[in-house]
């Protein structure tokens, strides 16, 4: 974990209240796609949670949704301010189990870590299936971008306004080698029921400090209580407990 001042290079409306946020910084703690970071705002006592979206040559790509004062603030700020942030949080996904063909599953902004996993599976010769889920055509985001990375991306959107209708188990592909999921806690546990190949999923939570101190946000696993911040966010799905 590390403590670095990032200066904002863009941030601008992406979907329907999903900004996709630039920043100039030290990116050297971010070793893993699914890692997060935390942000400090000012007048906000806890810090913000954001996963990921890519981090390359000095510059960190942050997409977020706007759902309460926090992030609303995030989304009103132009490019030049500067933010305080904790660096390389998470255990990240393990790319060393992918096998030939995994599957990519993000639902809502689950999606965003999707793309630095999926660029770095590219580069490893994998051929990448990605599965994405969204309420409506308003709210996609990132499909041309993994496109353009070489995955064949799969659309669900609720309301069948783009790609399929229906959510994002009802169009996985039969045949794939590891999953990755993010995504609302629904998802992930809609997911876990349909693969049948292991895989991991990363868990959205609240969190106080972000790298474990607090304990506020301890979930239950097979092999005992884990803290997302720290433990996870990435659990394996072999170790996953859903209550019922």
């Amino acid at each position: 974990m590390k403590q670095s001042v990032f200066k904002i290079l863009e941030n601008e409306k992406i979907a329907a209240d999903v900004f996709k946020m630039t920043l100039s910084g030290d990116i050297s703690e971010i070793t893993a796609p699914g890692q997060f970071v935390n942000i400090k705002l000012n007048g906000f006592y806890l810090r913000r949670p954001i996963s990921v979206c890519d981090a390359q040559d000095g510059v960190l790509t942050l997409i977020y949704k706007t759902v309460g004062g926090g992030t609303e603030k995030m989304s009103a700020l132009g490019a030049g301010a500067e933010l305080d942030l904790l660096t390389g949080l998470g255990n990240g996904f393990d790319t060393d189990r992918a096998g030939d063909t995994p599957l990519l599953i993000g639902g809502g902004v689950g999606a965003p870590p999707m793309y630095l996993l999926c660029k770095r599976l590219v580069k490893q010769g994998k051929s990448v299936t990605a599965v994405l889920g969204f309420n409506s055509k308003k709210d996609v985001f990132l499909v041309d971008e993994l496109r353009a990375l070489g995955a064949r991306v799969l659309v669900a959107t609720a309301d069948g306004s783009l790609g399929e209708r229906g959510f994002v188990t009802d169009i996985l592909p039969r045949d794939y080698s590891y999953f990755y999921a993010c995504g609302p806690e629904p998802m992930l546990k809609a997911v876990y029921g349909k693969t049948k190949a292991e895989g991991e999923l990363s868990f959205e939570e609240r969190m106080g400090c972000g790298f474990g101190a607090c304990m506020g946000c301890t979930c239950r696993t097979r092999y005992g209580n884990k803290r997302i911040c720290r433990d996870g966010p990435v659990l394996k799905k072999s170790e996953v407990i859903f209550d019922d």
